[in-house]
């Protein structure tokens, strides 16, 4: 069987940052796949599932709620290495296309005060799961640590 694209990029090198993970075309559409990467994989520790699914909510809550971009935004949800997140956008665009609406994005996590939308047993399958608080530090770690000062070497995969 073929490796998978995302099985492909030396992990080893990997750091924090906004990567173009792939580019998929349906007839004219294409949904660009990003990778946006909290934390160097097997090298520092990974984020627990309650922080990474109070980042899920909040994420997902502010792009679908962000006037440029709600009408691109396909999905926003977890890595299963839990190092980060794929964001999904009906568009074909680069990595740096992107900074602004992630650091945004995760100045708005940082700064959250109140309930987690959708953190309700109505509205979420493990409502109990999730931790504003981490939530929020793991926020303002990647700002503070990646995106504040972004460079083109964290836009791009590392070569192998």
């Amino acid at each position: 069987m073929e490796k998978i694209a995302s099985f492909t990029i030396d992990h080893i090198l990997l750091e924090p940052g906004i990567y173009v993970s792939r580019k998929d075309h349906y007839g004219d559409v294409t949904i660009t796949t990003f990778d946006i990467r909290m934390t160097a994989p097997n090298d520092e520790p990974v984020m627990n599932t309650a922080e990474v699914h109070a980042i899920e909510h909040l994420g997902a809550t502010y792009l679908r709620n962000n006037e440029e971009w709600k009408d691109r935004i396909t999905y926003f949800g977890p890595m299963g290495c839990r190092t980060g997140f794929y964001l999904l956008i009906a568009d074909d665009l680069e990595s740096s296309d992107l900074v602004d609406l992630i650091k945004d994005m995760f100045t708005f996590i940082r700064d959250y005060e109140g309930e987690i939308p959708g953190a309700s047993a109505k509205d979420c399958g493990n409502y109990l799961d999730m931790n504003l608080g981490m939530a929020k530090y793991c926020a303002k770690r990647y700002l503070e640590n990646t995106l504040n000062h972004i460079d083109a070497a964290h836009l791009v995969y590392p070569e192998s």
